[in-house]
C-alpha cells in the first residue's frame, strides 16, 4: 500500500520564517544549558518519588523508539501495549488500558480517540518526543479517575519553562534521519531552538513513510479482488507528517509560552485488507507560571490546551465513517509556601470535550462530556523519609445528543461525582535502601461509549451495547516497593494490587449472533502482580559494561465469575548487556515472554517466545557538528510471535504477528 502525501502549507511557510528568525537571533551557537531532570508529571516536580516511575530520554529513547508510543514503551517493567499492528498501539500499565491510562502532552491533555478503539492511533509521534515519563501512585490523582492505572507524560520541549541561552543568545538544534529494513521506513526530524535569556523560539517537523511490515510467515492479502501471498502484514503501510511552532517569554519570576502543533497520518487498518484511516489533529497549548509570589503562595501555574481531531475510515479508497472530537482543558495550580516541612499544591481543572461519528460504522452517538475538579497533593518531609497525600473531587456530566437519522441513538444525560484519595510513604532505611508504599481509593466516571454505545464495532468484530445505568467504577489500589542503589549498581522491586468493586467490562451477552453481542457490565475484578528491575556494573574502567535485568508479571481476574480478564501480558523476563568505551556504545538484549493460557473461556491462548535485539552507536563529528551514528536490529532471530495483549490475537488469529527481523540505521546531528 502506498500513499501520496501532501505536506501542510502552514508548516512550509511557518518553518521557513522561523528558521530565518532563529538564524538571525545569534550565530554564537552557545550551548543550551539544560535544567536538572525532574519528573514534571509530579505536581511538585520532585526528583525523588514515593511512587514507581520510569523515564526515557536521549540515546536510550532513540535506540528503543518505534513508530508508535505503545511499542516504544513496551517492555519497560509493568508496561505492555495494545498492538493493533505497527501503526496503532497504546501503552498498557499493569494490565490496565484504555481510559484507565491517561496520556498527557507536557502535563496537559492530549485529546484523540485512541482509547475508543484499538485501531485508532495516538497522535503523539515518538520521532518528536524529548522525554517520556511513566508515573503511578498518589501524584497521578491530580489527573482524575482515568489515571487509576498510571500516567504517560510525553514531553516535547515546545514550551520551555527555563531559558536555554544567556544574554548573548544562541541557536541549538537537532537533525535526525533513519531507515529501517523491516518496513522500509524512511523518517526524519528537525528541531530548532533559538533566543536569549528573555525568549526562546521553537520549531520542529517530522516525516515518516513505511511500507507493509515484514514477518516470518506467508500471509495472504486481497486487494481489488486479487489475492496474493507475501511475508508481510497486509495493509500495514503508513505515511505521517507533523510539526509545531512554539515560543516562550521569560520574566524575572516566571514565563509565558504558547505552541501550535499539527499531526497528519494515513495508515492501513491491518484487520481488513482494504481499509485505511486518514487522521488529522491540531493542538493549541498555552502555559504560564508566576514564581516567588511571597506570602502563603509560592507559585501559580496555568495550562490551557485545545485539541481538534478527526479521522475518516476509507474502504477501497471510498470514504466511510468520519470520527471527530474536540476538547478544551484548563488547569490552574497553586503551590503554597512551605508550612514547616509540608510542601504541596492546590488545583482546579476544567475539561469539555465533544464527540461525533457519522457513517455506517458509527457505534456511539454524538456526545459531550464536561468535568470540573479540585485537587490537592501534599508531601511532608521527615527525618526518616517523607509522607504524601492526595485527593481529587470531580463533577462529571456525560450527555448523549443522539445522532441525526439514527433511531437507535437517543438523547440522555448522566451526572457523576467521583472522588479519589491517596496516601504514600517513603522510608530511607539506610543510605543505600528505600522502602515505599502507596494506598489509594479511586473512582472513575463511565465514558460516553460505555454508557451509550449501540452498534457494530468493526475493530473488535462485536456488537457493543452501552449501559446508561452504569455507576462509578471504584477501586482500591496498593503497592509496596523496595529500592537499593550503590554507585552504578541498583535494584528495585514493586508489588501491587488493584481491587475493583465494579469494574466496567465488555461482557458477552449473546454470542450466537453475527457479530456476537457484548454489553458494558460492572463486575468485581482484581489485578495483582510484581515488577523487578536492576543493574549490575560488570566492568568500570576504560571499558564499561553493565547488565540490566527486568521482569514483571500480572494476574487479572473477573472475581465475579472466576474467569481471567482478557488481553493480559504474560510473565516476562529480560536482560541487556550495555557496553561503552569512549565514543562507542553497544548493547545486546533478550526478552522472554511466557505463554499466556489464562484467558477467558472461548478465547485463544498464545505461545511463549524469545526476542533478541542489538544496537551499536558511535559519537563523532560531521562537518564539525556533534553526530551520533546508530544501528539497531530488532527480533534478530526472526521469531514468529503474537501479542497476548492485542485484541487481534482473538479477532484476527494468525493474521497480525509481531514484526520480524529489522535493521534500522540512522544519524543524529546536534548543534
Amino acid at each position: 500500500m502506498k500513499y501520496k502525501h501532501k505536506t501542510l502549507d502552514f508548516f512550509r511557510r511557518s518553518t521557513l520564517a522561523t528558521l530565518t528568525l532563529l538564524a538571525c537571533s545569534a550565530w554564537a551557537h552557545e550551548n543550551a544549558t539544560l535544567a536538572p531532570v525532574v519528573v514534571t508529571g509530579n505536581p511538585l516536580g520532585a526528583t525523588e518519588l514515593i511512587a514507581p516511575t520510569e523515564q526515557l530520554s536521549g540515546t536510550e529513547l532513540l535506540l528503543r523508539s518505534q513508530p508508535t508510543l505503545g511499542e516504544t514503551l513496551n517492555g519497560l517493567p509493568g508496561v505492555s501495549s495494545t498492538y493493533f499492528g505497527p501503526n496503532a498501539s497504546r501503552p498498557v500499565i499493569r494490565g490496565l488500558d484504555g481510559d484507565r491510562i491517561r496520556i498527557l502532552n507536557n502535563g496537559g491533555a492530549s485529546e484523540d480517540l485512541s482509547s475508543l478503539s484499538y485501531d485508532h492511533a495516538v497522535t503523539l509521534d515518538p520521532l518528536l518526543i524529548e522525554r517520556v515519563e511513566v508515573l503511578r501512585g498518589p501524584g497521578v490523582l491530580q489527573y482524575g479517575g482515568s489515571a487509576v492505572g498510571g500516567v504517560v507524560n510525553v514531553i516535547d520541549g515546545r514550551i520551555h519553562r527555563e531559558p536555554l541561552f544567556d544574554a548573548k543568545g544562541g541557536v541549538a538544534g537537532k537533525l535526525d534521519a533513519g531507515f529501517a529494513t523491516g518496513n522500509q521506513e524512511r523518517g526524519g526530524t528537525v528541531l530548532l531552538d533559538g533566543g536569549n535569556e528573555r525568549y526562546t523560539l521553537h520549531v520542529d517537523a517530522m516525516s515518516r513513510k513505511t511500507e507493509d511490515v515484514a514477518v516470518p510467515i506467508d500471509l495472504s492479502c486481497t486487494r481489488g479482488g486479487v489475492t496474493s501471498t507475501a511475508r508481510r502484514i497486509c495493509n500495514s503501510a503508513s505515511e505521517s507528517s507533523g510539526g509545531a511552532l512554539g515560543g516562550t517569554l521569560f520574566f524575572d519570576r516566571g514565563y509565558l509560552g504558547a505552541s501550535l502543533s499539527t499531526y497528519d497520518t494515513r495508515y492501513g487498518s491491518v484487520a481488513e485488507d482494504e481499509v485505511d484511516i486518514r487522521m488529522r489533529s491540531s493542538r493549541l497549548a498555552l502555559e504560564g507560571e508566576l514564581r516567588e509570589l511571597g506570602g502563603w503562595l509560592q507559585s501559580l501555574k496555568a495550562q490551557f490546551s485545545r485539541n481538534d481531531y478527526q479521522h475518516t475510515e476509507f474502504n477501497a479508497g471510498v470514504p466511510g465513517t468520519l470520527f471527530k472530537t474536540q476538547g478544551n482543558d484548563l488547569r490552574l495550580q497553586a503551590r503554597h509556601a512551605r508550612l514547616g516541612a509540608l510542601d504541596g499544591v492546590l488545583g482546579l481543572q476544567f475539561d469539555d470535550s465533544e464527540f461525533s461519528a457519522d457513517g455506517t460504522e458509527a457505534y456511539a452517538p454524538y456526545s459531550r462530556t464536561r468535568s470540573s475538579a479540585v485537587f490537592t497533593h501534599e508531601e511532608l518531609a521527615t527525618t526518616w523519609g517523607k509522607l504524601s497525600a492526595g485527593a481529587r473531587l470531580e463533577a462529571v456530566q456525560v450527555e448523549s445528543f443522539g445522532t441525526p437519522g439514527v433511531a437507535r441513538f437517543t438523547p440522555a444525560t448522566r451526572s457523576f461525582n467521583p472522588g479519589s484519595y491517596a496516601l504514600g510513604a517513603l522510608w530511607s532505611v539506610a543510605p543505600e535502601w528505600q522502602l515505599t508504599s502507596n494506598l489509594s481509593w479511586n473512582e472513575r466516571a463511565p465514558k460516553h461509549y460505555e454508557l451509550y454505545a449501540n452498534g457494530e464495532h468493526v475493530a473488535t468484530k462485536a456488537e457493543e451495547i452501552g449501559n446508561p445505568e452504569l455507576g462509578k467504577e471504584r477501586s482500591t489500589n496498593f503497592d509496596l516497593g523496595a529500592a537499593w542503589k550503590r554507585g552504578a549498581h541498583r535494584a528495585q522491586l514493586q508489588l501491587f494490587q488493584h481491587q475493583f468493586s465494579n469494574y466496567i467490562s465488555l461482557e458477552g451477552t449473546d454470542l450466537t449472533t453475527s457479530p456476537p453481542q457484548y454489553t458494558y457490565t460492572q463486575v468485581q475484578a482484581r489485578f495483582i502482580g510484581a515488577e523487578a528491575s536492576g543493574n549490575v556494573r560488570v566492568l568500570d574502567a576504560q571499558h564499561k559494561l553493565d547488565l540490566t535485568l527486568r521482569a514483571d508479571t500480572v494476574r487479572a481476574e473477573n472475581t465475579s465469575t472466576g474467569q481471567p480478564l482478557p488481553r493480559i501480558a504474560p510473565h516476562r523476563v529480560g536482560a541487556t548487556l550495555v557496553w561503552s568505551r569512549a565514543a562507542w556504545g553497544a548493547r545486546l538484549g533478550v526478552d522472554r515472554y511466557a505463554g499466556q493460557d489464562r484467558v477467558p473461556d472461548g478465547q485463544l491462548a498464545t505461545e511463549g517466545y524469545t526476542l533478541w535485539n542489538a544496537a551499536l552507536s558511535l559519537r563523532d563529528k560531521v562537518s564539525g557538528l556533534p553526530a551520533l551514528w546508530y544501528a539497531r536490529v530488532d527480533n534478530i532471530g526472526n521469531t514468529l510471535a503474537y501479542s497476548s495483549s492485542s485484541i487481534l490475537t482473538q479477532t484476527a488469529p494468525g493474521r497480525v504477528p509481531l514484526p520480524g527481523r529489522s535493521l534500522k540505521v540512522g544519524l543524529q546531528l546536534s548543534f
